[in-house]
């Protein structure tokens, strides 16, 4: 990870139909196959379908999802805020083979989210696809493109086929795609506005994308408007299931190319390019630098002398489980009535950098003397060996939620607890 901050994109399916203000949502569970190598044969996966997903804010989704896949699966949406209704094990039980469940989520903010279906995946058969979901505000920001990088990591063996995380990665490659090709490449007239929406879907890797001799601009972090700044080196860095949305501006001279950039830890890969198009600028000069995007109603402040403090060890087992071991009857990690502060003291115990998900509310990271918090929000935060974070986040939505942590090792559990707002 330290490595990673000093360097510091399939058709959609017509998944979704408006009727009567809410939007029904169908999603099934399905194998497919992927080339992701040359050569080599066909990859066997298992899908929530193709393409990005995209909603606006305010929209409720009347969810179906049916399941053909030959083991239970549990159905989660990073980034969603405030849904109890939606939330995998706590709410929704895992689904068998050949079933069917539906639910309402109502689409609170704006923002960039993922949909995924590996929870209880680890060590399974097959790697699981995560579906991008994305929300757009009821006054966008000015962009003449709006693109998703969805950046998956696959660990194959010989034969071309995939692990899944959880496994023994022993014999295996890793290859990492973006949208499910090896490359992605972009073209834009001069002086066009482009928003990357980055999201890191490797399920154990921290990784950064960097965007070369261009100024890269971080507007959203996990689907939450940020204060705008540049990226250091133009460099993202994204732990497991972070996103990050960009805005970039495509200048210089026609046929000027700029290498899009992906860093694993151990080697930087080029997954792609920007190019100038030939085309007439699409402005005499490029737009100004962007203001923040429009709020999503998140409190301006946190009064941490009201909050109540959990300590949360990380990297150890004790009252944490393996997905497929929970059980609804488990005692909660904290439970905080609805409207306070809360305040998680999160110590990285394990050998390894560990990544800690907070389900239904998203939280700041607290400066260390609590006397103020990073200027963006997070859902999703890495935490090396040895390291206390401190967060914070609002208890707004009553109701039950789960926490998540897992090693940045392939082979490393996923481990679960919940916490309760009433």
């Amino acid at each position: 990870m330290a490595g990673l901050g000093a360097m510091a994109l399939g058709p959609a399916l017509p998944a979704a139909a408006t009727a009567q203000g809410h939007t029904a949502l169908a999603l099934q569970g399905q194998a497919e196959r992927v080339s992701l190598r040359s050569g080599t044969a066909e990859t066997p996966v298992w899908s929530l379908g193709s393409g990005d997903l995209r909603f606006k804010r305010g929209d409720i989704l009347d969810v179906t999802f049916t399941s053909e896949l030959p083991v239970p699966t549990a159905l989660g949406f990073r980034g969603l805020a405030g849904v109890p209704a939606a939330e995998p094990l706590t709410s929704r039980m895992p689904l068998a083979a050949g079933a069917k469940d539906t639910f309402q989520i109502p689409l609170r903010h704006a923002g960039t989210l993922l949909c995924d279906a590996s929870l209880l995946g680890d060590g399974g058969e097959r790697p699981v696809r995560p579906r991008a979901v994305i929300v757009t505000g009821t006054s966008p920001m000015s962009v003449d493109r709006d693109e998703v990088l969805l950046l998956e990591e696959w660990r194959l063996r010989a034969d071309g086929t995939a692990i899944p995380a959880g496994a023994d990665p022993k014999d295996t490659t890793p290859i990492h795609t973006v949208n499910g090709k090896s490359s992605f490449d972009i073209s834009a007239p001069a002086n066009a506005r482009l928003r990357l929406r980055f999201i890191n879907a490797s399920p154990r890797s921290v990784l950064a994308v960097k965007l070369e001799n261009i100024d890269v601009r971080v507007m959203a972090i996990d689907g939450q408007p940020a204060e705008p700044f540049l990226a250091r080196n133009g460099a993202v860095v994204l732990a497991p299931g972070n996103r990050s949305d960009v805005f970039v501006d495509a200048t210089g001279p026609a046929g000027t190319s700029l290498s899009i950039l992906l860093h694993d830890g151990t080697q930087a890969r080029n997954i792609g390019k920007l190019t100038v198009a030939a085309d007439p600028p699409i402005r005499p000069a490029p737009f100004a630098p962007a203001p923040p995007l429009p709020a999503n109603d998140l409190p301006a402040q946190l009064d941490l002398r009201a909050a109540i403090r959990v300590d949360l060890p990380l990297g150890t087992p004790t009252d944490w489980v393996r997905p497929v071991d929970f059980k609804p009857s488990i005692a909660p990690a904290f439970q905080a009535k609805a409207g306070r502060p809360v305040v998680l003291v999160l110590t990285n115990r394990a050998a390894a950098a560990t990544v800690f998900h907070l389900h239904g509310h998203p939280f700041r990271v607290l400066d260390r003397l609590d006397d103020g918090w990073k200027p963006f929000w997070l859902d999703t935060l890495a935490i090396e060996p040895g390291q206390t974070q401190r967060i914070a986040f609002l208890a707004e939505y009553p109701g039950r939620y789960l926490i998540e942590q897992v090693a940045t090792d392939w082979a490393a559990p996923r481990l679960v607890r919940w916490y309760g707002v009433q």
